[in-house]
């Protein structure tokens, strides 16, 4: 895991081997903040979607359990996400390096959509 120290606080950049294992154990909770189109068509299982157009960033969970871990298609908008999130006053932020691209260059699994009937389907590149 990288991390960067900003003015207002850290963002961790973690890679999608980091978050797939955090998931696993139960100890990430994964935002996708991508459109809900894209959202549709290929996802992380795990991941639940909270847009960036419309993320209101102090509604994200504080104090939870899980680690709260930002992604999107390339790690630019999480990234962005996670710099709101040190500005709405949280010390500390982390995000997937790469965003979903990674992760399937990864080879890890993801649901998309089967071209031959619009279907979701599991998938691993």
């Amino acid at each position: 895991m990288k991390t960067e120290t900003l003015m207002d606080g850290t963002v961790s950049c973690l890679s999608p081997e980091e978050v797939a294992e955090g998931l696993e154990q139960g100890d990430i909770l994964l935002i996708d903040v991508r459109t809900p189109q894209e959202f549709a068509y290929e996802r992380i299982g795990a991941a639940l979607l909270a847009p960036m157009q419309s993320l209101q960033t102090r509604h994200l969970p504080r104090d939870a359990d899980q680690r709260v871990v930002l992604h999107c298609g390339s790690g630019m908008r999480s990234r962005k996400v996670a710099e709101m999130m040190l500005a709405d006053g949280r010390s500390r932020a982390a995000h997937m390096e790469g965003g979903l691209a990674a992760w399937k260059k990864a080879g890890l699994a993801y649901t998309g959509t089967d071209p031959a009937t619009g279907a979701p389907k599991q998938m691993s590149d």
